[in-house]
């Protein structure tokens, strides 16, 4: 008889075998999909068609065929066949029905994403609303302040005014340099002066 290797603590998970090892879980995704394939496969005219097919058969077999060749009776409205057909109806709804709660499940956060969606399209809406009667309302003011070519040159005017010093009176040197003194004789324009 074979010895089961020694395995130690200081082993990596994967390596150790025993009592201790874990069979991985099947994967409840994996049943998820089958019952959705065994719905969508149920839902299908080939389905009908085949199973239609399957009691025809059943029935002609064991109507035709020889006596001990026989499995169900004729006689009991093929009890077999009955219960063959009540077997796989009892496993098709709850495959159905396990197919249909993920489904829901699946539209349930499909439906939130549509509304977080819808949420952010509203506000993203809102916000533009208000950009926009920002806007408006800017260029109504602009449109109250339209400047004339008179007003602006009004403006320009006040403006070089205020900039253009006016020229201040500067204090005479002598008596001679102040207004309203006469001339000195000699000095041009002065009364007496020989003319040029």
């Amino acid at each position: 008889m074979a010895r089961a290797p020694k395995v130690s603590l200081e082993d990596p998970r994967g390596r150790r075998t025993g009592v201790l090892t874990r069979t991985p879980a099947p994967s409840r995704d994996r049943f998820g999909r089958f019952t959705e394939w065994v719905a969508r496969a149920m839902g299908t005219p080939a389905f009908l068609l085949l199973l239609s097919l399957f009691c025809v058969g059943w029935i002609m077999w064991n109507t035709l065929a020889p006596e001990n060749w026989r499995f169900d009776s004729q006689v009991y409205g093929f009890t077999v066949l009955t219960l063959v057909l009540s077997l796989q109806a009892s496993y098709a709804a709850p495959l159905i029905l396990l197919a249909q709660n993920r489904q829901d499940d699946r539209d349930r956060v499909q439906i939130e994403q549509d509304r977080q969606r819808a949420e952010r399209n509203l506000a993203d809406t809102e916000y533009l609303a208000r950009e926009v009667v920002a806007l408006r309302m800017a260029l109504t003011d602009l449109s109250d302040q339209v400047l004339t070519r008179d007003v602006l040159r009004q403006e320009f005017k006040t403006l070089l005014e205020e900039l253009t010093p006016e020229p201040q009176p500067s204090e005479p040197e002598s008596a001679a340099d102040a207004p309203g003194a006469p001339a000195a004789p000699g000095a041009p324009g002065a009364p007496g002066a020989p003319a040029r």
